[in-house]
């Protein structure tokens, strides 16, 4: 039997919400007490993009997540293994994230890890935060995640063509912008509509709430805002559909979509590509 999962409509209002503003509790906590979001002791913003509504990826194929997983309880460690299945976690986290909070260490998991292009690929141009709702920033900044974090994303496609439809993660710091690019992508690849690789990647902003004071404590040193206040900041911390938008015509413009990045960017063969988009809603 399928797993139940939210109305697109209640998860879309509430992700909708004003990043200034606390999302109400109770909504808050029966959102994430349903799927798509995963209950992963010791992390947040967990989910399960195949429970994502409308979703085509095979549900227990791929989570996202946030949080260096070095604070991982036991329980969560057994939740990770032996609840939601998963072998492998691929690691978006710079050198620098790294070597301040190692990653998670579970038997039967492994961590892959690929060293970034740039090591100050956290940086971002705050002012092109600052028109209309940011989506300037947003293209120019998720651009940059597909070429300093092109191995990474290579070393995930490479596991989804040869896993055999084992379970895997994907996470950074907060879950939200390198993790939620690698979503888009999947999701893209896996034929899901434009309305739900907008609502996925909506969703971090219910994902982040219980850790949001410490990530706009992080957003103003990745962005070297002077306060909350510094124009084009609160763009930066938003999440609107606008910015996925510009973001996927900015691909289509300097790759020719998703699939032109696959296989002309990374080296993937056409091959490859069907093979990947059928591992990823096919049990392999």
């Amino acid at each position: 039997m399928a797993t139940p999962t939210q109305p697109s409509s209640n998860l879309l209002a509430l992700a909708q919400t004003d990043v200034s503003h606390t999302l109400p509790g109770p909504a808050l906590q029966a959102a994430l007490s349903q799927p798509p979001f995963v209950a992963l002791p010791g992390s947040f913003n967990t989910r399960d993009l195949g429970l994502v509504p409308g979703s085509p990826i095979r549900p227990g194929l791929v989570y996202r997540s946030g949080g260096s997983f070095a604070g991982l309880s036991a329980v969560g460690k057994e939740v990770l293994v032996k609840g939601m299945g998963v072998t492998t976690v691929f690691d978006l986290r710079s050198a620098r994230e790294r070597a301040k909070l190692a990653g998670v260490e579970a038997d039967g998991v492994e961590v892959v890890w690929e060293q970034p292009e740039e090591e100050e690929e956290a940086l971002v141009r705050l002012e092109a935060f600052v028109g209309g709702e940011g989506e300037e920033g947003y293209a120019e900044m998720y651009l940059g995640v597909l070429a300093v974090y092109a191995g990474a994303v290579k070393r995930v496609l490479e596991f989804v063509r040869d896993g055999g439809g084992q379970g895997f993660l994907i996470h950074c710091t907060a879950g939200r912008d390198r993790t939620g690019v690698v979503a888009g992508l999947l999701l893209s690849l896996a034929g899901a509509s434009p309305q739900t690789v907008v609502l996925d990647y909506l969703l971090s902003r219910i994902g982040t709430e219980l850790a949001r004071e410490q990530l706009l404590v992080f957003a103003r040193k990745g962005s070297g805002a002077e306060s909350i206040d510094t124009p084009g900041f609160h763009n930066l911390c938003s999440l609107r559909a606008s910015c996925w938008e510009a973001f996927v015509e900015a691909v289509d413009s300097e790759y020719g979509g998703f699939e032109g990045y696959v296989t002309n960017t990374l080296g993937f063969s056409e091959a490859d590509l069907t093979r990947i988009k059928a591992n990823l809603v096919v049990q392999g």
